[in-house]
């Protein structure tokens, strides 16, 4: 059986040809018989697909000749057939919707942490200036109640755009931490570590890639449970392959 690899990736970069590029990434795309869905909007690009992987990667290598890509590092999982039953490319307000336009993260990234580096401090109870660590998960609450971080703090919002009020309500509690925002691939929580420092939230960090980078590169270490995906595969377990 020929495997499918499926990727996820996203991109903060300020994008004023959307109409047009939505053209030619669909164009592309369904001529390499790719499933899935695209976002695109002014703040950048957010794209979960599934494929051949010589079909895949093509489209990836085509997607970084464009320099506003260059960079892209898409994360990668292996399924027996396509978890997604058709194409979308799509032209949105906000790749990832959280409705407080100031917070542009292509504009200046929040400092990130490398997931062997948090790894490390989860094992150690503190950071390396002894500050204690704690982990805020910023998905949604059913996506937290299939798997979080051990002892990871959780504010039980429905969907992404009541962060901001959640962070209002609680932020008091994160004083004298390192506060370490985690989400399912990094684009949640690179907007919440933004949010976090305009709020004056002294020591944020985002992980790096998010829970499936983590995964990748960890094992999964101090992650209880599995990840949740938006896609028909639903669960990843820590070796990134779908649960049942």
């Amino acid at each position: 059986m020929n495997r499918v690899l499926n990727i996820s990736a996203y991109k903060f970069v300020t994008l004023s040809d959307c109409a047009a590029l939505r053209e030619s990434v669909r164009s592309r795309a369904a001529a390499l018989e790719l499933k899935g869905t695209v976002l695109l909007a002014e703040e950048g690009i957010n794209l979960f697909l599934a494929g051949a992987p010589g079909r895949i990667r093509a489209f990836v290598d085509e997607l970084r000749a464009d320099a506003r890509f260059a960079d892209l590092q898409p994360k990668e999982s292996w399924s027996d057939a396509a978890p997604f039953r058709k194409l979308l490319v799509k032209v949105k307000r906000e790749i990832i919707r959280m409705n407080h336009p100031t917070i542009r993260p292509e504009q200046g990234r929040a400092p990130a942490v490398a997931p062997a580096t948090l790894a490390r401090w989860l094992a150690q109870g503190h950071d390396d200036e002894g500050r204690p660590v704690v982990t805020l998960d910023t998905r949604n609450a059913f996506e937290v109640d299939a798997g979080a971080f051990d002892g990871a703090i959780d504010w039980r919002i429905e969907k992404f755009s009541e962060f901001p009020q959640a962070l209002r309500a609680h932020r008091d509690e994160l004083a004298g931490k390192t506060v370490v925002s985690y989400c399912t691939g990094g684009i949640r929580c690179e907007k919440a570590a933004l949010l976090m420092q305009r709020e004056g939230v002294e020591r944020v960090y985002q992980l790096e890639g998010g829970i499936l980078r983590y995964f990748e590169e960890t094992g999964g270490a101090h992650f209880r449970g599995a990840c949740f995906v938006f896609d028909e595969r639903e669960l990843l377990d820590p070796a990134l392959a779908p649960v049942g």
